[in-house]
């Protein structure tokens, strides 16, 4: 594989940067992964980086060096990482659990597939246009469909509103795309809602196409950085271009065609995964979950 490669995260005007980002290859997969902690919810930060590092641990398990079943690897790599900020809130005996937003992509032999819960997004551009782009599981991006062309909402619904994301008591729902199979010169984009709330669209893939990603990246965060003001959010982006023939040329560019089957390359921190694969089951992840209800429910009664 080869490809050209830039990752930046700001903290705009929040008092601290809850998002995570990284990526981690061996010489045939890749994986590019995004967390957004959510504010208004404990440690969200803590969430977030559970989340990268269940998903990497678990990628650097499987990869060896491909990942047999991309698309089941993504559903049980987001169930494991819901599993785990579950488990880490339930040990510490929270009353609210933290949670956060996940986006992960996995590129193999020449095609691209992705699974995310949130709302945050991942772009493809293609030829200087959009491809395809992500869906939130927020209510305005899911009701948004079911608006006539032409007709414009009055009602506002803020946009930040999910219906699901990882680490709450209920079950997250999500969504696992592709595969997709890539062309020379794609372009995928993972972000926080800190750069497509503050962006145009149009901006985001105009500036990819007409850029490479160790320009473009920085150039979009700095517009959302400037158009969010004293209190912008967090803004983290994650980038790539696909098989550029001058990414050699480049200190992003990375080829993984050098390296041996055995190696495993990661910028995300490592941590334990003190769960096995073969635990992370529904009943494994409901009884999780009950066990924060519980302590929810005795913390209620001792206050009443």
């Amino acid at each position: 594989m080869k490809f050209s490669v830039f990752q930046i995260s700001r903290r705009g005007g929040r008092e601290k940067n809850e998002d995570r980002m990284g990526y981690c290859y061996t010489r045939e997969s890749g994986l590019f992964v995004l967390a957004d902690g959510m504010g208004g919810h404990p440690e969200g930060e803590v969430a977030a980086q559970l989340a990268l590092q269940t998903v990497s641990a678990l990628f650097q398990k499987e990869a060896r060096p491909v990942v047999n079943n991309i698309t089941e690897f993504l559903s049980l790599a987001l169930m494991a990482a819901h599993h785990q900020i579950i488990r880490y809130a339930s040990e510490k005996g929270m009353l609210d659990t933290p949670r956060t937003t996940l986006v992960a992509c996995v590129v193999q032999g020449t095609s691209a597939t992705w699974v995310h819960c949130g709302d945050s997004r991942l772009y493809v551009v293609r030829g200087g246009e959009l491809l395809t782009r992500t869906r939130d599981h927020s209510y305005l991006e899911q009701q948004a469909g079911a608006i006539p062309p032409g007709v414009v909402r009055m009602d506002k619904i803020n946009r930040n509103i999910l219906f699901t994301c990882l680490g709450s008591p209920t079950k997250p729902v999500f969504d696992v795309t592709g595969p997709v199979t890539l062309q020379q010169g794609d372009k995928i984009l993972l972000c926080s809602d800190g750069l497509w709330g503050s962006v145009e669209e149009n901006q985001i893939v105009g500036n990819l196409s007409t850029k490479a990603v160790a320009d473009a990246v920085p150039d979009l965060v700095e517009v959302a950085l400037r158009n969010g003001g004293d209190h912008s959010d967090n803004v983290t982006v994650i980038a790539f271009e696909w098989e550029t023939p001058d990414v050699f040329e480049s200190t992003h560019g990375v080829s993984t065609d050098s390296i041996s089957d055995g190696v495993f390359a990661s910028t995300i921190q490592a941590g334990v995964l003190d769960t096995q694969v073969e635990d992370l089951d529904d009943a494994a992840i409901e009884r999780s979950i009950a066990e924060i209800n519980e302590a929810i429910r005795r913390s209620a009664a001792r206050k009443s």
